[in-house]
């Protein structure tokens, strides 16, 4: 048994859980944004919206933000265990992984604290409505708020998936020593989206956020940028 009698027997099981944590995460991310939020746009959306809300969403939500949990756990194992058996800060391959880790730990930190406790309310003003209750007046800007944050999200797995495969199957790239220069410029680029889903304007129509398209072209785009980035700067 020595995938578990070894450290890179463990390293692989991490970075194994890591794998199923992240598919459940991103997956269901995408199912919201790309799926789920487009159908609410449309005629029989609205009229089921409401259902859905109650009924769908609370379970789609529990393996989202697990899914991020154990996805940014064992992340970050993974990176304690590779300084553990000898890979410097300054290693490229640190630089490439840090980069898609800094990224997932804003998504870890919109769901559990953005997108989650904004859902809640819009979750129990959907039940409270059902019931025959009155509205709750703030329901509609923490959805709104709560779908900035998740378009955000989206934007932001696209270079983040980039990054994670290229530290270990893209070896030109495998350059740079993690210095300073180049994290104050990939940095500043990755806190001012971020900062999108939290100061920015508390609502899902926000360009280039506005579509589907849109999210995905910018996010191609931030991809194309960090990677210039990590080639020309660091």
């Amino acid at each position: 048994m020595e995938i578990i009698s070894s450290l890179s027997g463990w390293e692989f099981l991490l970075r194994y859980m890591h794998f199923l944590a992240g598919v459940c995460w991103i997956g269901v991310l995408w199912y919201f944004n790309f799926i789920q939020t487009p159908f609410f746009g449309t005629e029989l959306g609205g009229q089921a919206k409401s259902a859905v809300t109650r009924g769908l969403v609370p379970n789609a939500l529990w393996w989202f933000r697990w899914g991020a949990m154990f996805t940014f756990i064992t992340g970050w194992f993974i990176v304690m265990m590779k300084l553990h058996t000898g890979v410097s800060l300054g290693d490229p391959y640190m630089t490439k992984i840090l980069t898609g880790g800094l990224m997932g730990t804003f998504m870890w930190a919109n769901v559990w604290f953005v997108i989650w406790p904004a859902q809640q309310v819009v979750i129990a003003n959907a039940e409270n409505v059902a019931a025959g209750g009155e509205p709750n007046p703030e329901a509609a800007a923490r959805a709104g708020r709560a779908g900035v944050a998740s378009r955000t999200n989206t934007l932001f797995s696209i270079p983040m998936l980039f990054f994670m495969g290229s530290a270990s199957h893209l070896p030109f790239f495998l350059t740079g020593n993690n210095d300073t220069a180049y994290w104050l410029v990939a940095g500043a680029i990755i806190l001012f989206a971020e900062a999108q889903a939290l100061i920015g304007p508390g609502t899902p129509t926000q360009k280039p956020l506005t579509t589907v398209s849109g999210t995905i072209h910018a996010g191609l785009a931030l991809t194309l940028v960090l990677y210039l980035v990590g080639i020309f700067i660091n």
